[in-house]
């Protein structure tokens, strides 16, 4: 099941997080935040962007959001792009079910391209990003040192409605009709 993250889910959402940051360079982030820290971070995303958890059996086993590309006018119709499970739910597809829903949302706030930035190599990462219509933009060489070694950052990219004429500005998810995103993660 698939439904909006709250500041609740803050613990839930960061014992998920916390292994990639002590165990891997696929976030370049060194030390795990504290809860308090944490449940902000979630708070902002929450103010303007989607935030969602995925659950089975009422446990929260993977999450992704939406947030800010840059912070100048010009960008505010694109987002970046983040999702991390937990180890057991990986390579069912629901990272790619994350994926399109935050899509889904995006669109209905204007948002026009969705990037997403993967640390290289990282193949199960790469294929979903692919199969799903991104495409690789470019690759940061020795972009970040971390358990012990420099690793690459690959960008991916895919335009997810027209950029042709005049866009109306970005609607934060705030403005969005429960109904119409509840419509997309019960899907």
């Amino acid at each position: 099941m698939f439904r909006m993250a709250t500041a609740q889910d803050a613990a839930a959402i960061l014992s998920i997080y916390a292994p990639y940051i002590r165990q891997t360079p696929i976030t370049f982030e060194y030390e795990v935040p504290t809860l308090e820290e944490f449940t902000e971070r979630v708070r902002c995303i929450l103010r303007n962007y989607p935030y969602i958890v995925c659950e089975q059996a009422g446990e929260i086993i993977g999450y992704g959001y939406a947030s800010a590309y840059h912070e100048r006018a010009a960008y505010q119709w694109d987002a970046d792009l983040s999702i991390y499970f937990a180890p057991e739910a990986t390579g069912h597809g629901l990272g790619r079910q994350m994926l399109c829903k935050l899509v889904e949302i995006l669109r209905l706030q204007g948002v026009r391209n969705v990037y997403s930035c993967v640390t290289f190599p990282n193949p199960p990462s790469e294929q979903m990003h692919e199969a799903l219509g991104f495409r690789t933009v470019g690759r940061f060489h020795q972009a970040g040192f971390k358990c012990g070694s420099w690793h690459d950052v690959t960008w991916f990219e895919k335009q997810i409605a027209p950029c042709d004429g005049h866009p109306e500005p970005f609607r934060s998810i705030q403005s969005i009709p429960t109904v119409q995103i509840m419509e997309i993660l019960t899907r």
